[in-house]
């Protein structure tokens, strides 16, 4: 890691390190942190590798911190590879219900019980949306369903409390957690 970091070149016996072997930083420094002795390695100029120093209180904050972030770098990962997002909001799951609905309504029997009670889970997610918000969550997807009459893409802007497009919003979130996320909770169920 300190080599993409710094650019050097990784040599397995000192007696073969040349001078192009060296890698370039702008500051190398040891600071104690929380007791600890650590080197500090800033200002590289085009790094390939950084490190992050997570903290807390206790162990459990700092094990909750460290998985949160792994998460997060998991998902622009995902985001990077597949290069394909879904709009925010509530967006897709209003969707996905519209959708399903219109399906329970051409079926029969148990199937359209089920198909509509899995529709109508899924609004779950843009009511408790909604809830967190401290928007009404009844008269937030009454406008979410009438939106997307006119639009896939509409979505609750929690910040302002109201329906609008989440791509022209920039409230984007990837596809493939999106996808994992529904595959995930329809298994449980």
């Amino acid at each position: 890691k300190l080599s993409k970091a710094t650019g050097a070149k990784v040599v397995t016996n000192i007696e073969d390190l040349s001078y192009s072997d060296l890698g370039e930083a702008g500051k190398v420094a040891e600071k104690k942190i929380s007791g600890e002795d650590m080197i500090f390695v800033e200002e590289c100029k085009d790094p390939k590798a950084v490190t992050l120093l997570v903290r807390g209180s206790t162990d459990h904050v700092v094990d909750e911190i460290e998985r949160a972030v792994e998460d997060a770098i998991g998902v622009v990962t995902a985001t990077a590879e597949d290069k394909k997002v879904v709009a925010g909001g509530g967006a897709p799951e209003i969707a996905i219900s519209k959708g399903l609905k219109e399906y329970a309504d051409s079926i029969s029997g148990r199937e359209q019980l089920a198909v509509s009670a899995f529709a109508e889970a899924l609004e779950v997610v843009p009511k408790t949306l909604a809830e967190n918000a401290g928007l009404d969550s009844i008269d937030a997807l009454v406008d979410l369903r009438a939106a997307h009459e006119k639009s896939l893409y509409m979505g609750l802007d929690v910040f302002e409390g109201d329906v609008r497009d989440m791509y022209k919003a920039g409230v984007v979130e990837p596809q493939r957690v999106k996808k994992q996320a529904i595959q995930s909770a329809a298994e449980a169920a």
